[in-house]
């Protein structure tokens, strides 16, 4: 039978098959046992189904002949088949022009040791180009992964998974298919090495944890003794990283029973020792567990010696009390010093005692399974409303986003409960208290992992997790800054800005400055992060960088009018106010006026800069910023707001009556022109009752005063609108205003809001 299968493959599969029989001799010689034809045909037909792979020592291969594996639990954690490729058995095999091979199996790798050098599969620069164009796009990574495991190119694959891992670290099936494929062609480091990465981007992950212990256990030669260190090392880096989440139960069970098959009973024991204080899903199974292992063995097998010499003293000192109540005990006995033990003792428990010290044993663990039973039910009914624990790039509804912001909340309040008892019992010395605390922060910083691999897309799950974190250390909430901004969320401005104030604040601005940088690289023409980069280079105390920067964006956008006219009264203002140059203020805003004449905004910053300076001096500039809007083609309620602001400058600030008059002439000359092009629009001349309102209402004047001797009663129609007042500051500081009129260019949508960043939430 074993003649037929192997007779049956290709000439490259005997080839492989050859090399393997080499590898076995020199293996079995060294170590001077007598190997049988059947063994090594068993051995062969292994290789062949199950793609190559380090061997095992002789007393794993030789069948039903021998003892059951060391490790008949494993198969219950084999990875799922959908998560696995689909290799086809069959190979078809062309000869072409050359005598050569020319067909590939539809997922047939290449052999360990060998590489392909040939050109890539037929579609995947079509499919790779449109990954590239697209890397948002999930679907078109799927399509390129899929293409190149039915093609069974492996080079092709290795760069498609390694492209994708990188943006989609997450998806901890495709770092399985990876390893398996790795470990399919022979390369059994590099399948080691894509579930080291893999654990190192996605460390809570459970099935990636026992995919990468099955790995080493099908390929490493466990007769080491180096071998059931690494994987003990293993087990409990894996524990380390994932034991606290609520679904590890199948690890916890998968290390006691390795442990088991090593015969370390007492191992076994700690780690259900262990898993008993973790509120986890299967807590009931494993305390099932726990008492069916200590019953079936005597105490001094399951036990540490410290527990046992505890244990065996609890039960002595049970039966002195025992024989005390029943006045039994001799005087000999009654004056013994403490801690010698009885002269009859040789070392071996009765029946009755192991009896005895198993009750005791069940008795103290049941108190940890009661109060980790509570623990569970606290958390049941958060844990039963997360219907998808998992990452993927759909949006989760509105109710699952609120199941995790309310287990969140929670659990922070526990802990933070746990930690205020604490901080009161600190003074008495309880241990209890202080592991409590610990464990409350710990169970935290599960939960928030366990949410952002659901939630890694919506970034208020990261801002939430940064607050938590702030407190307590600033690398941790700088490693969560780094995981969300440059791996799951690189086209979100906002928490980019987070990050780059955080770095600022603490005074890290060159990191800030790179945040910044980048973030203006991958998403360009956004506002915020330009203006947040003069801010930031204004504060370092870089005035002329900061100018700099203005001045490329007004260069930059003269494409775009109103950006431009936005920015230029920007960088006016920065010449104005921090440079003390109101000569170049004023060239900015003129040549903006020049590219945009119809901006009522340039006209009103030009106004403001002459206003402020000196007005004895340079009066006229206000009048000839005034005439210059009043002949531009603005909207004629903006021409009466700057004819309305010119009459009261007049009357603050002019030197000759005359001036004011003709100043105040041709204001109600606009008036009328405007009431008049009005009532025309509304049809309102033939409206009597309209008529007498309007008259009415210009009737209104201000009440008398006392004018001085030379200047004439001057009527105000209507009062000084609120915004054209004063320095007209008001008008000019409102830029949510600004954003309302001109708000949007891109996709870019009042970035403005992003501003309440600088005052964290208290």
């Amino acid at each position: 039978m074993y003649i037929n299968h192997i007779t049956s493959k290709s000439f490259k599969t005997i080839f492989t098959i050859l090399r393997f029989q080499i590898l076995l001799s020199s293996i079995y010689c060294d170590s001077n046992v007598k190997l049988q034809g059947s063994h090594v045909l068993r051995v062969i037909c292994y290789v062949v189904n199950n793609g190559g792979g380090r061997l095992r020592g002789p007393e794993q291969q030789r069948g039903k002949t021998h003892k059951p594996s060391r490790f008949p639990f494993k198969k219950l954690y084999e990875p799922e088949v959908a998560d696995l490729p689909k290799p086809d058995v069959v190979e078809s095999v062309k000869s072409g022009a050359d005598g050569g091979d020319t067909g590939v199996s539809t997922a047939s790798y290449t052999a360990e040791g060998e590489e392909e050098e040939g050109e890539m599969p037929t579609d995947f620069e079509r499919l790779w180009k449109h990954t590239s164009d697209n890397p948002q796009d999930f679907n078109s990574w799927t399509d390129l992964l899929q293409y190149c495991e039915q093609e069974g190119h492996m080079r092709a694959s290795r760069q498609a998974l390694n492209a994708f891992l990188v943006r989609y670290p997450l998806c901890y099936g495709y770092w399985k298919k990876f390893a398996d494929l790795e470990r399919q062609v022979g390369h059994n480091d590099k399948a080691e090495e894509v579930c080291e990465r893999g654990l190192k981007a996605i460390p809570l992950s459970v099935d990636l944890w026992i995919h990468y212990i099955n790995l080493l256990l099908g390929t490493l030669n466990m007769n080491l003794p180096e071998s059931t260190r690494r994987i003990r090392s293993v087990f409990e880096e894996a524990v380390a990283a994932a034991g606290w989440d609520f679904h590890s139960d199948r690890l916890w069970d998968l290390y006691a029973e390795w442990e088991k098959e090593q015969g370390n009973l007492k191992s076994m024991t700690s780690v259900y020792d262990r898993v008993l204080r973790i509120p986890t899903q299967l807590y009931n199974t494993h305390y099932e567990k726990l008492k069916t292992h200590l019953t079936s063995h005597p105490p001094q097998d399951v036990l540490s010696p410290e527990e046992y010499s505890k244990v065996r003293t609890e039960y002595k000192q049970s039966q002195i009390q025992a024989k005390k109540e029943r006045s039994d005990i001799t005087a000999d006995e009654e004056e013994r010093p403490p801690g010698e033990e009885e002269s009859a003792d040789n070392g071996e428990d009765s029946e009755e005692a192991v009896q005895k010290m198993q009750e005791l044993l069940l008795i103290s663990r049941e108190e940890l399974y009661q109060q980790n039973e509570a623990e569970v039910r606290k958390r049941w009914n958060y844990e039963d409303a997360i219907k998808r624990p998992y990452f993927h790039v759909k949006p989760l509804d509105r109710a699952q986003l609120k199941a995790w912001q309310s287990y969140l909340d929670w659990e922070i309040a526990e802990a933070e409960t746990a930690a205020m008892a604490a901080e009161g019992t600190a003074v008495e010395g309880h241990e209890d208290s202080k592991q409590e605390c610990v464990a409350g922060h710990e169970r935290v910083l599960i939960l928030f992992e366990r949410c952002l691999i659901a939630c890694a897309l919506y970034e208020e799950f990261w801002d939430k997790y940064v607050h938590y974190l702030e407190p307590r250390g600033l690398e941790e909430v700088r490693n969560v800054y780094h995981r969300a901004c440059e791996i799951h969320l690189p086209y979100k401005h906002s928490i980019h800005l987070q990050w780059a104030l955080f770095e600022e604040k603490h005074g890290n601005n060159s990191e800030a400055r790179r945040i910044l940088e980048s973030l203006e690289i991958t998403v360009p023409g956004l506002a915020a992060v330009r203006l947040r980069r003069v801010g930031l280079e204004r504060r370092a105390g870089h005035l002329d960088v900061a100018e700099s920067l203005l001045k490329e964006t007004v260069d930059q956008s003269k494409d775009n009018p109103t950006l431009h006219a936005f920015y230029s009264i920007k960088l006016s203002r920065f010449l104005h106010k921090l440079c003390k140059n109101p000569a170049r203020a004023r060239t900015v805003l003129q040549e903006a006026i020049e590219l945009s004449p119809d901006n009522g905004r340039l006209y009103q910053n030009l106004l403001e800069l002459e206003m402020s300076g000196d007005l004895r001096a340079n009066g006229g500039g206000v009048q000839q910023c005034v005439a210059k809007a009043l002949a531009a083609p603005l909207s004629p309620k903006t021409k009466i707001l700057f004819s309305q602001r010119s009459l009261q400058f007049a009357e603050d600030f002019g030197t000759t009556v005359q001036s004011v008059l003709s100043i105040y002439e041709e204001h109600q000359k606009l008036l009328k022109e405007h009431n008049a092009k009005r009532g025309a629009e509304n049809g309102d001349n033939d409206d009597p009752e309209k008529i007498n309102k309007m008259d009415d209402g210009s009737a209104l004047t201000v009440p008398p005063q006392t004018a001085p001797p030379t200047m004439p009663h001057v009527p105000m129609t209507t009062p000084p609108p609120s915004m054209m007042g004063g320095d007209m500051s008001g008008s000019y500081g409102s830029y949510g205003s600004w954003y309302q009129q001109y708000g949007g260019y891109g996709s870019y949508q009042n970035p403005w809001n992003q501003y309440n960043q600088y005052y964290p939430p208290s």
